[in-house]
């Protein structure tokens, strides 16, 4: 039997993935408005990869006897005004993010639930190659946003990424 406080910020964190969703669909309607499909295509994966997240949440509650509760998804209300400014805010979410999974991770340690935890390792994992991909989204924009032929390359090689769901086995 989960830990209540545990079971309470694991359905917290099915909310929030699936607010990452919505956030992530904003910067794709964003890029998509200026034409920027390939920076629009990362993001729609973004989205699709945190639905998934959301639902590994799910079914882990379900598969430990727990009725997951759903609650609102907030509204994305992410200020945009250039090219760079979803990338930033995309990576201080990531860094919020790791630390809701740190947290229940923390939550889980205290109680000694290894079960809750080793479910956790694949995310704690996955939240570093977010980090790394969004900082890597910056540094590109930085070196290539302000020539329109390298912003033009880098937005095909953003077009190029496709879905891959993930493979954590619960």
């Amino acid at each position: 039997m989960l830990d209540k406080k545990v079971v309470e910020l694991l359905n917290q964190q099915i909310n929030k993935e699936f607010y990452s969703a919505y956030l992530y669909l904003d910067f794709s309607s964003f890029y998509k408005d200026k034409g920027l499909d390939g920076f629009a295509n990362w993001y729609q994966v973004q989205a699709q990869e945190e639905r998934d997240h959301a639902m590994l949440f799910y079914q882990y509650l379900h598969n430990n006897n727990v009725r997951p509760v759903l609650e609102a998804v907030d509204k994305p209300s992410v200020p945009m005004e250039n090219l760079k400014d979803p990338l930033e805010a995309g990576l201080r979410h990531e860094e919020y993010v790791t630390g809701l999974i740190h947290n229940i991770y923390a939550a889980a340690q205290e109680v000694r639930d290894f079960r809750t935890t080793q479910f956790l390792d694949w995310f704690v994992k996955e939240q570093g190659e977010e980090e790394t991909n969004a900082n890597d989204l910056i540094t590109k924009m930085e070196l290539f946003g302000s020539d329109p032929k390298s912003l033009y390359m880098l937005d095909n090689e953003l077009k190029a990424r496709v879905y891959a769901a993930p493979s954590l086995v619960l």
